[in-house]
């Protein structure tokens, strides 16, 4: 890339636009996991209805960070920190599609719940939507400050998401065995969690992702959690 005062300026210039996008989407994906979670407290269905309605707002600018990408490396041609900056924003817009797709989910589920206040599962639900919003933050945070120590923290506590999804699993289970009638209810709510810790999954892979792109080396291995269901998508 060329080094003239007004190419750089240029270039910050777009790297800081691109940035701002993945940050906004990042804040409402985080406010989707929220909102989806305090509609299913409340059973507020209209609540749930807007949060899968503002999903597309999110489709829209992952679209954007792509045309952005894009246009970056094609007339900017970055280079070592800051090609691998442009190509973790590219795929952070990604993931972060796919968690505003989880809250979506889990506010759809909210209308079939409107009954369901007896199972003792519900109680953890909250906590554990709080645990994954807070990844999401923190991780979107690091991205913005380039924050490698803040991203591996990120990435520590996925375990706590996926004790979170055992506990709910186990007593999920327990729960249909001893209260048949309950389970069409219980079913969802343990997607509800499922989609819970695929985005505590999803906040990690950004934590990764957001430690190459400020150190130029790989994060360690981490241990899986061994939760309950495979960790496949």
């Amino acid at each position: 890339m060329a080094t003239t005062g007004h190419t750089v300026k240029a270039f910050d210039d777009d790297l800081s636009e691109l940035r701002a996008v993945v940050s906004e989407m990042g804040g409402r994906a985080e406010a989707a996991i929220e909102g989806a979670m305090q509609a299913l407290a409340r059973r507020d269905e209209d609540a749930a209805l807007k949060i899968v309605e503002a999903d597309r707002r999110i489709d829209t600018l992952e679209s954007e960070v792509d045309r952005l990408a894009i246009r970056l490396i094609a007339l900017r041609a970055p280079m070592a920190d800051d090609l691998r900056e442009v190509l973790a924003a590219l795929r952070i817009s990604s993931i972060v599609e796919r968690i505003g797709d989880y809250a979506k989910n889990i506010a759809k589920r909210v209308p079939v719940l409107a009954d369901a206040r007896d199972i003792e599962a519900i109680s953890l639900l909250p906590a554990m939507g709080r645990a994954v919003s807070q990844m999401v933050r923190d991780v979107l945070d690091a991205f913005a400050a380039r924050d490698a120590k803040l991203a591996a923290d990120v990435c520590e506590r996925d375990r706590v998401v996926d004790d979170f999804y055992n506990s709910l699993f186990r007593t999920l289970l327990t729960h249909m065995m001893e209260n048949p009638h309950t389970i069409t209810a219980s079913t969802h709510l343990l997607f509800i969690g499922k989609n819970l810790e695929r985005i505590g999954d999803h906040a990690t892979n950004i934590a990764e992702m957001v430690y190459f792109a400020a150190t130029g080396q790989q994060l360690g291995e981490r241990p899986r959690g061994g939760d309950a269901l495979s960790k496949a998508d």
